[in-house]
């Protein structure tokens, strides 16, 4: 039988129930100080002066780049943990089909669409936050970009990432065409090792679970890492580890299974924000 590394998630409950006062302002801006087109950010902030330290969030859509819903999913969550939430909208028209969202333009002329979550950042900071860095959260399509973005950008003010029901992976293998793996690209064993370094929980829906999904890929070469995303998850999870520990190098990836949720981004959103509040309070040193 199959054995998987993750834990099934049972949500701290110190931060089950934490509600907010008062209310939450939401639109859009536009982030164009960055070295790729214009983007349209869709934001969800707490009203109150008190949350310009809160926890920044920075949601990535999936396939349907439907910015705006993934913003309105975490709306209850900002209200709930008083977050403040930011939602880039990569465009089919300027960054076009899987190689320049999910896959950054990587080995293209770009644009690079890794390369735009720190000057986000730098907006966000400029909207009034005081937060010292970011989360980043990726569903579906987004969570192939927090993988990936992990191993080639350099994402100096982020605290923890979090990679939600990724339909397949870039594995880390020198030996396998990118992307499915790191042949034709310049990520070498030191790359791996800062990697495997970088603070990232995989999220599995235990109910994402369907071979026939329509937007699930069915290549030879994503076939091979499992029939359906909760395995291919753990394929990857399970790859890692074993290099990692190839390399002798420490590795700090941890997996997570939510009960109940199938391929959902406004459930594995709601299993990520008591883990975020949680590390937030760590950092802050208010954990109870």
């Amino acid at each position: 039988m199959f054995r998987y590394i993750f834990i099934s998630l049972i949500l701290p409950a110190a931060f089950l129930a934490q509600a907010v006062a008062g209310e939450n302002r939401t639109g859009t801006f536009i982030l164009s100080d960055w070295d790729g087109p214009p983007l349209t950010i869709h934001y969800v902030e707490p009203e109150a002066d008190e949350f310009k330290s809160a926890p920044v969030v920075i949601v990535l859509h999936g396939v349907r780049r439907n910015a705006d819903d993934y913003a309105a999913n975490w709306h209850d969550l900002v209200s709930q943990y008083g977050f403040r939430v930011y939602a880039p909208e990569f465009s089919k028209r300027d960054f076009r089909g899987a190689e320049f969202y999910n896959l950054g333009g990587i080995g293209t002329e770009g644009p690079y669409a890794y390369a735009a979550f720190e000057p986000l950042f730098e907006a966000i900071l400029a909207r009034g936050s005081t937060a010292e860095g970011y989360y980043l959260f990726g569903h579906s399509a987004g969570a192939q970009v927090v993988h990936r973005a992990l191993l080639f950008e350099d994402l100096c003010h982020l605290h923890l990432a979090f990679a939600a029901n990724a339909g397949w992976y870039t594995m880390p293998d020198e030996n396998v065409r990118w992307p499915y793996g790191l042949a034709g690209t310049p990520a070498n064993e030191d790359d791996l090792r800062v990697w495997f370094a970088r603070p990232m929980m995989l999220l599995l829906g235990e109910e994402d679970t369907d071979p026939q999904d329509p937007n699930l890929r069915r290549s030879l070469e994503a076939l091979s890492q499992g029939r359906h995303r909760f395995e291919r998850g753990a394929t990857f999870l399970y790859a890692a580890r074993d290099k990692a520990a190839a390399l002798k190098t420490p590795f700090v990836w941890r997996g997570g299974t939510v009960p109940g949720v199938a391929h959902d981004n406004a459930g594995m959103a709601k299993a990520a924000a008591p883990l975020i509040a949680a590390h937030a309070e760590t950092l802050t040193g208010d954990s109870p």
